[in-house]
């Protein structure tokens, strides 16, 4: 160290041991002090905690997904879902569009079931006519309100299951419900009466008949087909996507299909 007058003096160990002393001493005041205010803090409002360090893990793709505003409303057109649970599910997968939509599929398909129980007795009857006029199919699907009925997704709804039932010419009813065990019954004689079973053990007759009736069954049934659009989803869970969109029960109560000249086909099979 220097005097005033620019000299050199000794520096005295006990002057810097006191200097260091002193900087210990605030410091532990300090400490001290926030744990003292802490320690009041958790007596006075006990569920309240000082704040807990949160790790999250985040990268460039899940950042972009948070503000890529495009990507969101693409998914919220293809499922349906609202704009925050499509945002969520986005960064949920990460970017992955086809996770994404899987997660906010099952969502809808929950959401679904919930309200499969409450009555369906208002909606609309849909037509629909192929080109050239000589295939139409009629459909009633029925929802809880009126005002769901109106809404153009409710119709649009509609119109896709009227054309499916027009491209599905083996469909005969809704679901299974409508199948007869009668019918079962009888197919079940018939596939066990087949040439290609005769001579085989009575357990593999019986396997390979139930597989077989169980593959006509599902020909019939509309609920179980391919969406036409969209061969990935069946039309039970088409019509569960816009469950969750609407907000209501949404059933198909009938149909009927319409072909030119099969009247006149059945007049002549019954004169035979």
């Amino acid at each position: 160290m220097k005097d005033q007058c620019g000299n050199h003096r000794p520096v005295h160990k006990q002057f810097v041991l006191k200097i260091a002393v002193e900087t210990i001493s605030a410091r532990m005041k300090v400490v001290v002090l926030f744990a003292a205010i802490e320690l009041v803090a958790s007596l006075v409002l006990p569920g309240l905690s000082p704040p807990q360090p949160v790790m999250t893990r985040a990268s460039a793709l899940t950042m972009q997904v948070a503000v890529n505003a495009k990507a969101v409303k693409v998914l919220r057109d293809a499922s349906g879902a609202g704009m925050m649970d499509c945002k969520k599910a986005l960064v949920d997968a990460e970017g992955d569009y086809d996770t994404a939509l899987e997660a906010l599929r099952k969502k809808g398909l929950m959401i679904a079931d919930k309200k499969a129980g409450r009555q369906a007795s208002e909606g609309i009857v849909e037509t629909y006519i192929h080109t050239g006029s000589k295939l139409g199919v009629m459909v009633e699907v029925n929802c809880e309100t009126d005002f769901v009925a109106k809404r153009p997704e409710f119709q649009e709804l509609a119109k896709a299951i009227a054309m499916q039932v027009a491209a599905c010419p083996t469909v005969e009813v809704v679901d299974s419900k409508d199948i007869s065990d009668e019918w079962i019954a009888q197919e079940k004689k018939i596939e066990a009466a087949s040439e290609d079973l005769q001579g085989k053990p009575e357990q593999i007759i019986e396997k390979i008949v139930a597989g077989r009736v169980e593959k006509a069954v599902k020909a019939k049934l509309l609920m179980e087909q391919p969406y036409i659009r969209d061969t990935n989803l069946s039309v039970e869970e088409l019509i569960k996507s816009y469950i969750a969109k609407l907000g209501e029960n949404i059933q198909v109560a009938r149909f009927v299909r319409f072909n030119v000249g099969e009247t006149q086909t059945e007049e002549e099979e019954e004169e035979e």
